[in-house]
């Protein structure tokens, strides 16, 4: 008698999706988001996504011990143009800010030692920094990931201890210094909780829309 093995059907990609155009932001956006990372505390070296291939590429060596305190990302199929650009001027009171034409930005905070980046993670937006460098809108999302032990509790920015914001804050404040040289030109206009973080992250995929689907066949 021949027994026939019976393989579930499943959907199989065979090829990469790009990290910023080929993976699903989730059907529960804003509440919960699929976040790209592309470093974790333990990397001395600050990687980031090669905008053409989709591949990791090395950006620079970290300076001294300036280590990112949680994973680090973006949010795919996310951009910031113009219309984070617009909540930028208005909440900060100026006139002048653009978007920075990358993807928007994401911190998720974990009590899980996850060691390797390039790997996708469920993430709950619960607040953000309102980062301006030079005159570029560069927000930087706090989230944390979906199911977490501890850090799936926190609903709001409220929730987190001061410390740890102050400690991202820092980061974000400094990563871009070089001794000796003039300090970069990089304030945080607001910290946000909840409800902010959501109204930027709905603005940049509608920047996202308006930049790329338009005119580009994503398949989606």
């Amino acid at each position: 008698m021949h027994h026939h093995i019976i393989i579930p059907k499943m959907k199989v990609q065979l090829h990469k999706s790009h990290p910023w155009h080929g993976i699903f932001i989730g059907e529960k956006t804003p509440e919960i988001i699929t976040s790209f990372i592309e470093m974790v505390p333990a990397d001395l070296v600050k990687y980031e996504i090669d905008k053409e291939s989709g591949y990791r590429k090395v950006d620079r060596p970290q300076k001294f011990s300036n280590i990112i305190p949680a994973l680090y990302g973006f949010v795919p199929q996310t951009y910031c143009g113009e219309l984070v650009a617009e909540r930028a001027n208005e909440r900060a009171g100026r006139k002048d800010i653009i978007g920075d034409g990358d993807p928007l930005d994401i911190c998720v905070l974990t009590e899980r030692n996850i060691t390797s980046g390039d790997i996708i993670v469920e993430a709950i937006p619960i607040g953000g920094f309102r980062m301006i460098d030079k005159n570029e809108a560069d927000d930087k999302i706090i989230a944390v990931m979906a199911k977490d032990e501890i850090y799936s509790k926190w609903t709001d920015i409220l929730d987190c201890p001061e410390p740890l914001i102050n400690r991202l804050r820092h980061y974000f404040l400094t990563y871009k210094n070089i001794p000796g040289e003039t300090a970069a030109i990089v304030e945080i206009t607001e910290t946000y909780g909840r409800a902010e973080a959501h109204e930027v992250i709905k603005r940049s995929m509608r920047d996202y829309d308006k930049s790329f689907r338009s005119h580009m066949n994503l398949g989606m």
